[in-house]
């Protein structure tokens, strides 16, 4: 038996990302008040992305609790709705997304963190919640992942909704880099159009990748293909 049940974990895990994104919104830092707001930034995103994942996930749970034991068949298909969308969002962007966040900032961090996390930020942001941000993203997914079977969709739409993810939010920056002669990372000051769309194209190889990794790791963890 688990020493913490997964309903608790799960709770605790939502508490700390509404925690984080309070204090990150309470934040006066410039960057948020030009075009695009928190929103041009993955990481922001992404936490929205992990808060809404487990509040669904949460959700899920109570839900569970109150229809143990009931026959109403339409609380059954309203759980089984549910049950079915929280294995979607961790599938296409839980696991994909919040694992290229965290590998992705880190790398370039520990190469030359400016081009991703300028030390002026260190004036804004306190370690713990730059730590909160682009570091605990990675063990809360996995813990969810061991604690709980999730139901892959087909590959093929999967991986069809995770590209669209990406090229959405690469529309999304080349949109802001349009509006403001801005680009919303200093790395993508550094590089030519060319490297760009390499870069861009790179981008979204990798969380395809990472969309597959976790299908593995999911069905490694659970046998699911035994």
């Amino acid at each position: 038996m688990a020493l913490v049940p997964c309903q608790v974990l799960r709770a605790a895990i939502l508490l700390s990302y509404c925690s984080i994104l309070c204090n990150y919104k309470a934040i006066d830092m410039p960057a948020h008040q030009t075009y695009g707001g928190s929103w041009k930034f993955l990481t922001f995103i992404d936490l929205v992305i992990q808060a809404v994942f487990f509040g669904i996930c949460v959700l899920t749970d109570l839900s569970s609790l109150l229809t143990r034991g009931n026959d109403s068949q339409e609380q059954e298909r309203q759980l089984k709705k549910l049950i079915s969308l929280r294995d979607w969002m961790m599938a296409v962007l839980a696991f994909p997304v919040g694992v290229f966040v965290v590998t992705m900032f880190w790398s370039i961090y520990i190469y030359d963190r400016e081009l991703v996390y300028p030390k002026l930020l260190d004036n804004f942001i306190p370690a713990w919640l730059n730590h909160g941000m682009h570091t605990t993203v990675l063990p809360f997914v996995l813990i969810e992942m061991r604690t709980t079977h999730h139901q892959y969709p087909s590959r093929s739409c999967g991986l069809a909704a995770v590209c669209t993810f990406a090229v959405g939010y690469i529309l999304w920056v080349c949109w802001i880099h349009h509006m403001t002669g801005v680009w919303v990372y200093p790395l993508l000051e550094h590089l030519s159009p060319g490297v760009k769309i390499i870069f861009f194209a790179a981008v979204t190889i990798i969380i395809n990748i990472l969309y597959l990794v976790g299908e593995i790791l999911n069905n490694y963890i659970w046998d699911t293909q035994k």
